[in-house]
């Protein structure tokens, strides 16, 4: 085996096992990172139902206004997005597919008549939708791997704008959701209008037992759009950064495997050819000493 192939494979086989210990480190330090992404989705779970439970006593309590307030737009004439992605991609497929499904929606929402602002959390959004000449209103970047509530609230002040000031009717969020380590889905869901229990709008029942809302209902209902768009995005943020991890890690596995089965290739065929140069030069040097010995 000539010299500079042997160095050549000798560097490819470190520098694939270079690779390897990468791929390994970041394989385990998203696994340490699933477990408290998780830990934060089931702490805000509480409060999130706790929101969901509050949106039905009001509903129950005032079906009629209940029903103005929740109900959907006739003539729906611009609809705000939000995308949630991650600031890090080697996530597999984890980006792509929450980027696709957007770009299905907005191709959906125009081929209806129907203006699209779009707005975005995650770094790999802005590229991807700056290379397809898809306008960004406004990005957030840096935190989505980890979270926290002000940033859930930072986000859904700008979005919650243009519904506030009447120039959206509607408000869509695509992310991805996280339902175990094993399974997570992108979901395409309408924040705004509030989604209220339909058997609660419709129902004339009054409230079982006591409740009382202070200040009146009117008023409660009228400040209460704001907090439950920070509870979703707030578990958006979390289902998604504790899916990015998951998807990382089950990337970063893959590729650690694939280094160590590139290694053992690698490693197996320069043993092969390093074994023929011997065998080669073992013949010629026997070839060359019967030579020898016929002359003489």
């Amino acid at each position: 085996m000539a010299g500079g192939q042997e160095r050549i494979l000798r560097r490819r086989i470190k520098s694939v096992q270079a690779t390897r210990k990468i791929t390994k480190a970041m394989e385990l330090i998203a696994a340490s990172q699933i477990q408290k992404a998780q830990a934060r989705i089931t702490a805000n779970r509480p409060f999130r139902d706790g929101m969901a439970r509050l949106i039905q006593e009001v509903v129950k309590g005032d079906p009629i206004l209940a029903k103005q307030l929740f109900s959907s737009a006739e003539n729906v004439e611009t609809a705000v997005i939000l995308a949630i992605v991650g600031d890090r991609g080697l996530s597999g497929a984890y980006n792509s597919s929450v980027l696709r499904a957007t770009e299905r929606l907005i191709a959906d929402l125009k081929s209806r008549g129907v203006n699209v602002r779009l707005f975005t959390v995650g770094k790999k959004a802005i590229g991807y939708f700056r290379f397809r000449g898809i306008d960004v209103e406004e990005d957030f970047v840096g935190f989505a791997d980890r979270p926290n509530f002000s940033d859930a609230r930072r986000v859904a002040t700008s979005v919650l704008a243009p519904y506030m000031n009447g120039e959206a009717q509607e408000l869509y969020l695509v992310a991805t959701k996280y339902l175990s380590s094993a399974t997570q889905k992108v979901d395409t869901s309408i924040l705004l209008p509030l989604q209220a229990p339909e058997v609660a709008v419709e129902s004339t029942k009054k409230l079982e037992g006591y409740t009382e809302f202070e200040p009146e209902i009117a008023r409660l209902v009228a400040g209460l759009i704001k907090v439950p768009i920070e509870s979703e995005i707030f578990t958006a943020l979390l289902e998604g950064a504790a899916s990015f991890h998951t998807s990382q890690q089950r990337a970063m596995a893959a590729a650690t495997e694939n280094a160590d089965e590139l290694g053992r290739g690698l490693t197996r065929i320069m043993n092969r050819a390093r074994q023929d140069s011997i065998t080669t030069e073992i013949m010629e040097i026997v070839g060359g000493a019967e030579a020898l010995r016929s002359g003489k």
